[in-house]
């Protein structure tokens, strides 16, 4: 999102923003929603089953007086090691690993089916314009894809170009970042930051602007 520029200018000059309702509860990790405006409401969208990561955080945001819904997603991740899907010339070590992908696969897309239904909850629940942006470990033909773009429009595919690719931990092309919107809102510019590197994904940067009705 465009608060992300703010974030590395932030970073880079050593300057500081203050924090309202900051917990760090996960040392390991977590979800944060860094924003210049008035937060209405905010919340962690729990999963019942305690196996289950929590899958996202919700923020209701004010801007320029209106209220809009700010959705961070992170679904379950696979942790396929490099080694796991790098085949060779060797059909039985190569059967092997398609099983070994095979049997991690299948309980997370479980966890995944769980965690795509608390953020439509999120989603349908919501009185207010969405954006629902985050890292969602699936591509684009996927159950997770389907279901959470239902009713939403996808930034790449309406402001973007080129490729769509942010995470850079594999060789090959995937697409696994997404940022969707209410039908009110427009994406107008969508980009991948490959100068940055911080992680093993590139920054996607997004910005909006409200549909004249």
């Amino acid at each position: 999102m465009s608060e992300c520029r703010r974030y590395f200018l932030q970073e880079d000059s050593g300057a500081s923003y203050e924090f309202e309702g900051y917990q760090k509860t996960n040392p390991a990790g977590g979800f944060a929603i860094l924003t210049q405006h008035k937060i209405i409401s905010q919340k962690t969208i729990d999963p019942q089953d305690e196996s289950v990561r929590v899958p996202g955080l919700q923020a209701d945001i004010e801007i320029n007086g209106r209220v809009y819904r700010f959705i961070d997603v992170y679904l379950h991740p696979f942790r396929f090691d490099k080694d796991m899907v790098r085949l060779n010339g060797n059909t039985d070590a190569n059967e092997q690993k398609i099983k070994d992908v095979v049997k991690r696969l299948i309980p997370t897309f479980k966890k995944h089916q769980e965690q795509v239904d608390l953020i439509r909850q999120a989603i349908e629940n919501s009185p207010y314009p969405v954006i629902l942006a985050g890292d969602f470990n699936s591509v684009p033909n996927s159950y997770e894809y389907y279901h959470l773009s239902e009713g939403l429009e996808d930034a790449f595919l309406t402001a973007g170009k080129g490729s769509a690719t942010s995470f850079h931990d594999y060789k090959f092309p995937i697409r696994i970042d997404y940022t969707f919107s209410s039908k009110s809102l427009k994406a107008i510019s969508y980009e991948v930051d490959r100068s940055i590197h911080i992680s093993d994904h590139y920054p996607v940067i997004v910005k909006f602007s409200k549909e004249s009705k």
